[in-house]
C-alpha cells in the first residue's frame, strides 16, 4: 500500500512540473529547455535556505520565486534579444548549472539531513510520511489548477492564450506579445522550480544534475493526457495532466521491474517511451482511435 501511495505521490509531484511545461509547450507554442535548469534551481534554493534556518514554507516560496526569475531571463533572451526559443532554454540552463552550484555552496549536491521540511511538518500532525507527501502534492496540484484556471479566464489569461494561438492577430489587436511570452515563461518555470523544491524536500537532498530528463517527463505527461482524454476545458486539461503524470510514473516503475535490467539502459528506455508517446497522437489518427471525450464541442 505504501508503495502504491508513494508512486501516486511522485506522479502528483511531477504533474506540477508537467503543467509548467504545458504552459510553454501548448499555451505559448514554445519548446522551452529552461525546465532542466529551473528544476534543480528550485531544489538548490529550498535546501540551502532550509539549512540556513529559513522556515520550509518560506523557503519553498523562495524557490518558486527563483524559478520565475529564471523564466524572466529566458523570456528576455527570447523576446528582446531575438534568440530562438530552443537555444534560449539551452543558454539559460547552461548558466543555471553554475548558479545552482554556487547556491549550494560550491558543491554539486547538498543534503537536508535532519532539517525540517513541509512534509515533516505535515507528518507531525499525525500523518505517515507517504500520507503527508500524497496529501500535500494533491492539494498543491488542485491549488495550481484552480489558480491557473481562474487566471486563464481573466483578460490576461485570454491574451496569453491568444499569443500562443496567433501572434499576428494578437499584435493587430494591440497585444504586447513579448510581455505575454515573458509572463508565460515566468509562470512556467516558477512551477517547475516549485516541483524541484518539493522533490528535494521529499528526497532529502538537492543535486545539480536532478533536472536532467525533466522535460521528457513533462512532455510525456502532457501527451499522455491529451491522448487519453479529449475536448476538455482549460481546468479539466490541467487536471488531466496530473493523470498523465501518474500514468507515466507507473510505466517507468514497470520498466524498473524488468528482471536483470541493465541500469545503463534506463535512459534509452525513457527515450523510446517518449518517442512512442509523441507518436501516439498520429497513431490515433491512423487507426481512427478516439480517446475519452468528456464534453461536447
Amino acid at each position: 500500500m505504501n508503495f502504491v501511495l508513494s508512486s501516486l505521490s511522485e506522479g502528483l509531484l511531477w504533474s506540477i512540473m508537467a503543467i509548467g511545461v504545458y504552459l510553454t509547450f501548448r499555451i505559448l507554442d514554445i519548446a522551452d529547455m529552461t525546465a532542466e535548469g529551473a528544476f534543480p534551481l528550485g531544489a538548490a534554493v529550498v535546501v540551502s535556505q532550509i539549512q540556513a534556518g529559513t522556515n520550509p514554507w518560506i523557503a519553498t516560496l523562495l524557490a518558486l520565486f527563483a524559478g520565475m526569475v529564471a523564466g524572466l531571463v529566458s523570456g528576455m533572451l527570447h523576446t528582446k534579444m531575438k534568440i530562438p526559443a530552443l537555444l534560449t532554454g539551452i543558454v539559460t540552463l547552461t548558466g543555471l548549472y553554475s548558479i545552482n552550484i554556487k547556491i549550494m555552496g560550491s558543491v554539486p549536491n547538498l543534503s537536508l539531513g535532519d532539517s525540517s521540511t513541509v512534509f515533516k511538518q505535515l507528518a507531525s500532525l499525525g500523518l505517515t510520511n507517504e500520507g503527508a507527501v500524497f496529501s500535500f502534492s494533491l492539494a498543491c496540484l488542485l491549488l495550481v489548477c484552480l489558480v491557473l484556471t481562474l487566471l486563464m479566464k481573466t483578460e490576461i489569461g485570454l491574451v496569453l492564450r491568444s499569443t500562443g494561438d496567433n501572434i499576428p492577430m494578437s499584435e493587430a489587436n494591440g497585444v504586447n506579445v513579448d510581455t505575454m511570452k515573458i509572463v508565460g515563461y515566468m509562470i512556467s518555470n516558477g512551477l517547475i522550480a516549485l516541483c524541484g523544491s518539493l522533490f528535494a524536500q521529499n528526497d532529502g537532498f538537492s543535486d545539480v544534475t536532478s533536472g536532467t530528463g525533466t522535460i521528457v517527463v513533462g512532455l510525456s505527461a502532457v501527451i499522455i493526457a491529451e491522448v487519453l482524454i479529449h475536448d476538455l476545458t482549460i481546468g479539466g486539461r490541467l487536471l488531466s495532466i496530473g493523470i498523465g503524470a501518474i500514468v507515466y510514473r507507473l510505466i517507468i516503475l514497470n520498466i524498473y521491474e524488468i528482471p536483470n535490467l541493465d541500469q545503463n539502459l534506463v535512459r534509452l528506455f525513457n527515450a523510446i517511451l517518449l518517442a512512442l508517446v509523441l507518436f501516439a497522437p498520429e497513431l490515433q489518427k491512423r487507426l481512427k482511435i478516439r480517446g475519452l471525450k468528456l464534453r461536447n464541442e
